[in-house]
């Protein structure tokens, strides 16, 4: 089983902000406002803490959430994310994002073969979770679209960039 040491740290830098990549992904497709982004955002983060914490967690998950509740973690993921991001539009940086999620599958499926099927299906479900989370077009969050076409289309765009149906 892979964990942390599986992989060099610029490997896991890609790793540990996959999940928050995967979210970021579908805010961009459909990007809401105040309220929305922060539902999303809280998606993804509930997303890394339940699945680290269940029973059956993977050595990869519980190495990611143990990093993840980290300053040093937290900081590590948040400069993969948002390195060349500044000055980008939305669909550039969706664009940015799904070329990142694809590295990451391949490190993967590389340096965590026994995990990678599973761990980039969680990813596919953190991408998910975050689209239900927030609804679009709607007035302070009443009424609108729970998961615009959009969202799907990006949904779907995640599952080819980590090659998992």
């Amino acid at each position: 089983m892979a964990d942390k040491s599986s992989f060099t740290p610029e490997e896991w830098k890609l790793v540990l902000s996959s999940p928050m990549l995967a979210g970021l992904a579908v805010t961009m497709a459909e990007p809401s406002g105040i309220w929305g982004m922060l539902k999303e955002s809280m998606a993804s983060a509930n997303a890394v803490v339940t699945a680290g914490k269940a029973e059956n967690a993977s050595p990869l998950m519980k190495a990611l959430l143990a990093d993840m509740e980290t300053s040093e973690g937290r900081t590590a993921a948040r400069d993969e994310i948002t390195a060349g991001l500044k000055g980008k539009s939305p669909a550039e940086i969706k664009m940015m994002v799904i070329t990142k999620l694809t590295q990451a599958g391949k490190v993967l499926d590389a340096k965590a073969p026994a995990d990678a099927a599973a761990f980039k299906t969680w990813l596919k479900y953190v991408a998910d979770q975050v689209a239900e989370s927030a609804s679009e077009g709607g007035l302070l969050g009443f009424g609108g679209t729970r998961v615009t076409d959009s969202e799907k289309a990006t949904i779907a765009e995640v599952g080819r960039a980590l090659n998992v149906a």
